[in-house]
């Protein structure tokens, strides 16, 4: 019998019961839907994930801190970040100086920490307004965290650093705000007190605002709650306020003199892919500092979401398997009302591997109607998960990480899984059933009502 024989007569079998193999068609649909429904929270969950990290760092960007395994400090200096530019699969890389400043704006008073990178790094942060400040500008411009506003109170309320509105209370495109720098090494014969006895009062500088971190004020990312601007301007503006000092507070060395270079409190490596960055870190602990990346901890959560895909997909898959019961219950039913048909074909010198295909050929076709139905089931369920939670608040849900992708995510690969398994299923399903079918006796089978 031929290939196309098999079909014809397979799906004309199928609809002298139209009722009840649309009811276990029904089964596969509700099985095929469920599984792809659950895994596609699990891989939306996983993407969302991915997102926020991405969001939050550069997952091609490695940390380094000035800290060893044993608990001792290892400086970060110029000289050391470049032997850090050298690792393989390394494109670049930044140091970062931070300066905690004294911030007031009108009532509000507040503490920022203005932090000089490289213009490679300067170009990594999303802005929302601004752009980035160039390296030889006049004036020294800076770049402010959507959330900097936060790090202000007001003490007239009897609020605190810690205990304040939780609201941003400056806004720096808008507002003025006069920074003060702290007042940096002092030998012991340097007086901070003015010929009358009075103590100086310490210089206020205005900053030129020349961007704002994208993200809105609901958005966290690691650049939320700093300022940034050019390291070398930076550097240059410093040396103006401290004079000989590179810093204010400077490293010292065993003779208590301040260091004549730049000991940085970070150091950021840049990496040219994703899968080379465990590599790269391994390379930089190697050397006596610790080194962290978004890699890490993606990595781990990533175990757990594998975890989780697994748990969902197998509530659906329970589902596909009460389907699977019911496709044979329905071949069984068709073979007890068809065993003079099948007796029919055996005299008539039917091969039994023919028989075996025809009913193997309509449990297949019952996963596969079953199977393509529940794949526009699963697209529109997906569509309607990820619409209403955009529109009921779902983004903030605790159990959900923010992000712009939806809940659901159904990527190609898991239509195509969802179709396949369910023609699967329903193929093995239709085994048994076959089975018994070849081995019905010709004579016996004639002789049945």
């Amino acid at each position: 019998m031929r290939p196309l024989d098999l079909i014809q007569l397979a799906f004309r079998n199928l609809l002298r019961r139209k009722t009840r193999t649309l009811l276990t068609v029904l089964g596969v649909v509700i099985g095929t839907s469920s599984i792809i429904v659950m895994m596609s929270l699990g891989l939306g969950m996983n993407r969302r994930m991915v997102e926020m990290y991405s969001n939050a760092a550069s997952l091609t960007t490695i940390t380094v801190y000035p800290f060893r395994s044993d608990g001792s400090t290892a400086d970060i200096t110029d000289e050391q970040l470049e032997k850090f530019k050298k690792i393989p699969h390394v494109t670049g890389g930044s140091p970062k100086l931070s300066v905690s400043l004294e911030a007031k704006c009108g009532a509000a008073i507040g503490s920022v920490s203005l932090c000089g990178v490289s213009q490679e790094f300067l170009k990594q942060i999303p802005l929302k307004n601004g752009s980035v400040p160039p390296p030889d500008a006049p004036t020294l411009g800076v770049i402010y965290g959507n959330m900097v506003g936060e790090n202000f109170y007001i003490p007239s309320k009897n609020q605190s650093f810690y205990m304040g509105s939780g609201e941003s209370l400056v806004d720096p495109e808008k507002d003025t705000i006069f920074f003060t720098f702290p007042e940096g090494y002092k030998r012991p014969s340097d007086s901070s007190q003015a010929e009358d006895g009075q103590t100086k009062p310490q210089k206020k500088y205005l900053l030129e605002t020349a961007g704002i971190v994208d993200g809105g004020e609901s958005g966290y990312t690691d650049y939320s709650y700093e300022a940034y601007c050019d390291i070398d301007s930076f550097k240059s503006f410093l040396r103006k306020i401290y004079r000989k000092n590179l810093v204010p507070n400077p490293k010292t060395n065993r003779k208590g003199r301040p260091l004549n270079y730049y000991v940085y409190d970070q150091a950021y490596v840049f990496v040219d892919d994703m899968k080379n960055v465990k590599e790269v870190q391994q390379r930089i602990s190697d050397m006596g500092f610790q080194a962290n990346s978004m890699m890490q901890w993606l990595e781990q959560s990533q175990k757990s979401m594998v975890l989780v895909q697994a748990v969902l997909g197998g509530i659906g898959a329970v589902s596909l398997l009460v389907a699977a019961i019911g496709i044979i219950n329905t071949m069984m039913m068709s073979i007890y009302e068809r065993t003079r048909e099948i007796g029919v074909m055996k005299v008539l010198g039917c091969d039994m591997t023919d028989i075996r295909n025809l009913f193997l050929m309509e449990s297949g076709s019952i996963g596969l109607l079953g199977g393509f139905v529940g794949l526009i089931v699963s697209l529109l369920l997906s569509l309607l998960i990820n619409f209403t939670s955009s529109h009921s608040g779902g983004e903030n849900m605790g159990m959900m990480m923010p992000g712009s992708s939806g809940l659901s995510y159904i990527p190609l690969w898991l239509y195509l899984f969802g179709l396949i398994f369910a023609i699967l299923i329903g193929t093995a399903a239709g085994y048994l059933p076959s089975k018994r079918a070849m081995r019905l006796s010709p004579l016996a089978a004639l002789r049945n009502d």
